[in-house]
């Protein structure tokens, strides 16, 4: 396993900005590794189940699970429920077993109680927030034990079955730009994407 610390580096440039999500679901990721005895899957081993919706504050966690994990929205083993939570579910695909990891109430409270989230709440960017703002909580996320910042569930049988990725694709008829041919849809006879056949989906 890589070292804490060249992982939360690589975490704050992928990120971009230094705030206590990020670090929260990087170790996320890695309790959630440590709990089912793998490692960080450099394709598809692994399958990271977010609970994250869009828009609401802290979905900077997604970021740390990612580093973490090497779940990724690139390679599509990564998703998310839309709950509007900071759950993270760890599945092995190889072995069928998954864990759930959630940060603790408390912590999250404290966390919104704080300064940095009153700055946040208030439109402020988070790259634009004081450091001395900021160092407390990110200090609190990547020191305390794993077992003061998360519940860690049981493991559990959770078997995942991958759809095989597609590689037909073609020109579309009326951009001329490239499309995966199961998103293709017939408009006047032609086969075309699916913004120039003017359906939602």
């Amino acid at each position: 396993m890589q070292d804490f610390k060249e992982l939360l580096d690589m975490g704050l440039k992928f990120h971009g900005h230094k705030c206590p999500a990020m670090p929260m679901g990087l170790r996320a990721g890695l309790t959630a590794m440590e709990k089912l005895g793998v490692s960080k899957a450099p394709d598809g081993q692994l399958m990271a189940i977010l609970e994250l919706d869009e828009n609401h504050c802290a979905t900077c966690f997604a970021d740390g699970v990612q580093v973490a994990t090497g779940c990724t929205y690139g390679k599509g083993n990564i998703t998310r429920t839309g709950y509007g939570k900071w759950g993270l579910t760890l599945i092995d695909k190889k072995s069928g077993r998954s864990v759930r990891v959630v940060p603790k109430a408390e912590v999250m409270a404290k966390n919104k109680g704080s300064k940095f989230m009153q700055m946040r709440s208030s439109g402020i960017p988070a790259s634009q927030v004081p450091p001395e703002v900021v160092a407390p909580l990110f200090e609190g996320v990547t020191t305390a034990p794993a077992e003061a910042l998360y519940n860690v569930g049981e493991i559990k049988s959770n078997p995942w079955k991958d759809a095989p990725h597609t590689f037909e694709t073609m020109a579309c008829s009326q951009c001329g730009e490239m499309v995966v041919e199961r998103n293709t849809r017939v408009k006047a006879g032609k086969i075309v994407c699916i913004p120039c056949s003017g359906y939602d989906k």
